[in-house]
């Protein structure tokens, strides 16, 4: 069976109370400022996850040209969406929190600072030794602002875009496991236990945990690979205390990060490795789904604690709105990057504020 070609994260999904306002928010902060949809419409294939309606909601894809993954901000329009019903902490099953790539983590963290950004604690390392530190979106969604060493077109902003997530697990060689065999992310850069210092500021997070981090040894190849770049995921399972799933009792939509969505094409091929591995899709939309200024084919499956990660095999996406003139990605050969003065052409959609 020959294996999908994953070109890298696409997008991290969020659930937002206010679409506009966290997109400015992350254009401001983040630079995640091109936007690549903006479209209001029913997520019809997404009801076994959304108590089997068909669900109205406002979605924008963004994405920083610095590179790294977009956001998909996702707003219900005829629905209130709901927080969880009991403080989320580290180590609660799902994806607890995004990452974003900078240029240089200090300057990041002075810059925040001194816009007053709702940061959780003090600069800190990592166990790999590496400077990290956690900021708070106003929706309460945290990021994790972690060292980048990617970078496609400079843009000014310190930051790039999803470099990867902090994902809460049940069972930490199960979802190893499930990372590096569907995924690819086969390089184990640490496995430690214990309680960790630059953990302690965050909820939950004075317990005691194994923490792994996955990053990939081989670059990824296909037609959006060099703005996608590299990315890393970090499993955390906690030790003295009961998890909870973060999504329990919710919909799809709901308030907080949604889905890891990965840039792939090889669909079909993608559907045999899923399944060989006993993780089948559960939401397929087949052929070609149009999303109005793009268009493509996606599905889902569960991680083995029903974590939702999304695949999208991108067939249209807008270069220039402005002449209405749409990349078709169908007859390019898979493995192959696009030139770079293709890719930097979103670059004149850009929002600026």
């Amino acid at each position: 069976m020959k294996n999908p070609i994953i070109s890298g994260i696409q997008q991290m999904g969020v659930g937002i109370p206010d679409v506009y306002g966290a997109w400015e928010w992350y254009r401001k902060y983040f630079g995640i400022d091109i936007p690549v949809l903006d479209e209001i419409g029913e997520a019809e294939l997404m009801r076994p996850y959304t108590g089997d309606e068909a669900r109205k909601r406002h979605a924008i894809l963004a994405i920083n040209i610095q590179g790294g993954g977009g956001l998909e901000i996702w707003q219900y329009k005829e629905r209130i969406p709901q927080a969880a019903d009991f403080e989320v902490q580290l180590g609660d099953v799902g994806i607890f929190a995004a990452k974003i790539k900078s240029r240089d983590v200090r300057a990041t963290y002075e810059l925040f600072k001194n816009n007053q950004l709702n940061i959780q604690g003090e600069l800190s390392q990592t166990p790999e030794g590496e400077e990290h530190f956690f900021v708070n979106d106003p929706f309460g969604n945290l990021f994790e602002i972690v060292s980048g060493n990617s970078w496609f077109h400079l843009n000014g902003h310190l930051t790039g875009g999803i470099y990867g997530a902090i994902l809460g697990v049940s069972d930490i060689e199960t979802a190893c496991h499930f990372y590096k065999t569907i995924l690819g992310y086969d390089e184990v850069v640490y496995h430690e236990m214990g309680q960790f210092e630059d953990f302690q500021p965050l909820k939950g997070g004075k317990h005691e945990f194994r923490r792994l981090l996955l990053k990939h040894r081989e670059d990824r190849k296909g037609c959006f690979s060099r703005l996608l770049g590299p990315s890393e995921l970090e499993l955390i399972e906690v030790q003295d205390r009961q998890a909870q799933k973060i999504f329990q009792n919710r919909l799809w939509g709901d308030l907080g990060f949604i889905h890891l969505s990965f840039d792939i094409r090889g669909m079909e091929n993608m559907r045999h490795l899923c399944e060989s591995y006993g993780h089948p899709f559960t939401v397929d939309s087949r052929d070609t789904f149009d999303m109005g200024e793009a268009a493509g084919h996606f599905s889902y499956i569960e991680d083995p604690d029903g974590t939702l990660i999304e695949f999208v095999e991108t067939h249209k996406v807008p270069i220039l709105k402005k002449w209405n003139l749409y990349l078709n990605l169908r007859k390019r050969p898979p493995e192959k990057p696009l030139p770079n003065w293709m890719v930097r052409s979103l670059a004149f959609n850009r929002v600026k504020d």
